[in-house]
C-alpha cells in the first residue's frame, strides 16, 4: 500500500476550513480507515492468496478460482474508497486555495495601482468590495461559490459511500466463509477452495463496514447542520432588516408629525 502522507496533510489542511461535523468526519476518515487500514488490515490480508487452497493440483485452477473469489482485493478496494470519497474534500480545498490566490492578487493589484495612481486605486477599491475570504481566525466565510462547493463536497462524499457499501455488498457480501465452490476451467470438475482466517477477516470487514456507516451518518448530519445554520442566519438576517425598516419608518413618521405640528403652530399664530 501507498504511502498516505502527502493525502493526510491535505485533508488536514482541509480540516482547518470545515465545519464542526466535518471536522469529525476527517477524524473518523484519518484513525478509523487511514490508521487501520495501514498498520493491521494489510497485515491480516497479507496472506490472503498464499493461504486461498483448493482441493486440486490441477495446473491454474488455483487461480482462477481465487479470481472468482476475489475479483479485487479487499486492501484495494478500501484504498479505492478512501481515494474516492476524499476526492471532493480535495477540490473543496483547491477551490479555497484558488479564491485566496485571487484575493492575493487583487490585493497587489491595488497596491501597484496605488504607487502610479491615487484615483485609480479608488476606482479599483470601490469595484472590489466584496468581504475577505477569511475571517479574523483564518477561517474560510461559507458563503456564495465556496458554500455551494461545500454543499456538492458533502453530496458527492455521500453519493460515493452508498455507492461503495453496495459495490461490496454486491462483490463479496458481509462475510466471508471458510470454503468456496469453483468450477472454472481449466479446472478439472468441482472442486472446493479454502481461505485463511476467515472468521479474522470478516470482523476487519464488518469494522470496515461500520465506519463506512458512521461516515455516511456524519454527512448526513453535516448537511442537516448546514441547511439549518444557514436558514437560521437568514431568518436573523431577515428580522434584523424588518427591525432597521421599522426603526426607519418609525423615525420618518416622527419627523413628519413634527413638521405637521410645527405648521399648525405657525398659522396659529399668523391667525
Amino acid at each position: 500500500m501507498g504511502d498516505w502522507n502527502l493525502l493526510g496533510k491535505l485533508l488536514e489542511s482541509a480540516q482547518e476550513h470545515s465545519t464542526v461535523v466535518g471536522k469529525v468526519w476527517l477524524t473518523v476518515l484519518f484513525i478509523f480507515r487511514i490508521l487501520v487500514l495501514g498498520t493491521a488490515a494489510e497485515k491480516v490480508w497479507g496472506d490472503e492468496q498464499s493461504g486461498f487452497t483448493c482441493d486440486t493440483k490441477q495446473p491454474g485452477c488455483q487461480n482462477v478460482c481465487y479470481d472468482k473469489t476475489f475479483p479485487i482485493s479487499h486492501i484495494r478496494f478500501w484504498v479505492m474508497q478512501i481515494i474516492f470519497v476524499s476526492t471532493p474534500t480535495l477540490i473543496y480545498l483547491g477551490h479555497i486555495l484558488h479564491l485566496v490566490r485571487m484575493e492575493e492578487k487583487e490585493k497587489e493589484k491595488e497596491k501597484e495601482l496605488a504607487l502610479h495612481n491615487e484615483k485609480q486605486q479608488q476606482v479599483v477599491c470601490s469595484k472590489a468590495k466584496k468581504g475577505p475570504i477569511k475571517d479574523n481566525q483564518g477561517h474560510v466565510r461559507l458563503k456564495g461559490a465556496l458554500l455551494r462547493t461545500y454543499v456538492f463536497n458533502i453530496i458527492f462524499k455521500t453519493l460515493f459511500e452508498v455507492a461503495f457499501i453496495v459495490a461490496q455488498y454486491f462483490l463479496y457480501g458481509f462475510e466471508l466463509k471458510p470454503m468456496y465452490t469453483c468450477d472454472r476451467w481449466p479446472c478439472p470438475n468441482m472442486v472446493n477452495c479454502y481461505i485463511s482466517r476467515p472468521t479474522e477477516k470478516t470482523i476487519f470487514i464488518l469494522f470496515m463496514l461500520a465506519v463506512a456507516c458512521i461516515s455516511l451518518l456524519l454527512n448526513l448530519v453535516e448537511m442537516y447542520h448546514l441547511g439549518f445554520t444557514k436558514c437560521h442566519q437568514g431568518l436573523r438576517y431577515r428580522r434584523s432588516r424588518n427591525a432597521t425598516e421599522a426603526s426607519k419608518a418609525m423615525s420618518e413618521n416622527i419627523q413628519c408629525h413634527r413638521i405637521s405640528h410645527i405648521k399648525k403652530t405657525r398659522m396659529n399664530q399668523e391667525y
